[in-house]
């Protein structure tokens, strides 16, 4: 800044200081336009914002299962059991889930042990667990030994296990729709997993397992209308609006031509 001069006669001329900037701390004028530096208050911004790939992948597939004509074997994977069933169906499911590696080496440790000093240390393995992979699922649906199966509804791509709902009916086993595949794969210590199924529980969960089973049942393996109806089909804002004013204009015109007919 220069320095101010009084512009009266005969006063002294005072030289104000000169500012210096500041290196570590550069003054940095605020930018007032959209996505700048202040937020106008009230306005939602979030569609200015530029999202990641992988979240506008995952928008684009939402909007374009709400608008294409979907199938009844990919539209069923959007139905899912509700929160309180998901919390008992985990419940049963977290009681029978597999030893982990420390875990197994353990007992391994413990057998040959055993063996070595030849004395019957009984059975330390687990007999009932939860069974995952996508194969040996499939072979225990085939071979009805899976008494419950769950499948993951976020599957990508969803032709992984599109056909198993289909091979469970067919085999009568009852299975269920859960959300979602990190859920499922918790269970087996992994980070994903597409389907997970028991294949027996002890005597005092039999008659939960036997709850689970006749909902299954219910909801998926006997209930026609998951297996028959279409989805989509959801127009967007401005088409049913555009679609709306078209249906009050057909109308006026219809209710002029019965005015017209009912005079003459």
């Amino acid at each position: 800044m220069a320095p101010k001069k009084s512009t009266k006669k005969g006063a002294k001329v005072v030289k104000t200081p000169i500012s210096k900037a500041d290196p570590l701390f550069p003054s940095k004028p605020r930018n007032f336009n959209v996505g700048g530096a202040v937020r106008p208050g009230g306005r939602d911004l979030s569609r200015f914002v530029k999202w990641p790939r992988y979240i506008r992948l995952q928008r684009q597939r939402s909007i374009l299962y709400q608008r294409l004509k979907v199938p009844p074997s990919i539209h069923q994977f959007t139905q899912t059991i509700t929160k309180n069933e998901a919390v008992t169906v985990f419940s049963l499911f977290s009681k029978y889930r597999p030893e982990t590696s420390a875990a197994k080496k353990e007992r391994l440790k413990g057998l040959a042990a055993a063996e070595a000093t030849k004395k019957d240390s009984g059975k330390s393995g687990l007999v009932h667990t939860v069974k995952y992979g996508l194969k040996h699922v499939t072979t225990l649906i085939e071979e009805k030994k899976a008494e419950l199966v769950l499948i993951a509804f976020d599957v990508e791509p969803i032709e992984l296990v599109m056909w198993m709902p289909a091979l469970c009916r067919k085999m009568e086993v009852p299975y269920m729709i859960v959300k979602d595949k990190g859920r499922l794969g918790a269970l087996v210590h992994k980070k994903n997993a597409a389907c997970v199924c028991l294949t027996g529980v002890k005597k005092e969960d039999k008659s939960q397992l036997g709850l689970l089973q006749n909902l299954g049942r219910e909801k998926y393996n006997d209930n026609e209308k998951v297996v028959r109806t279409w989805g989509g089909g959801k127009v967007g804002l401005k088409t049913e609006a555009k679609l709306n004013k078209r249906a009050k204009a057909l109308a006026v015109e219809e209710a002029k031509k019965a005015a017209t007919i009912n005079r003459a």
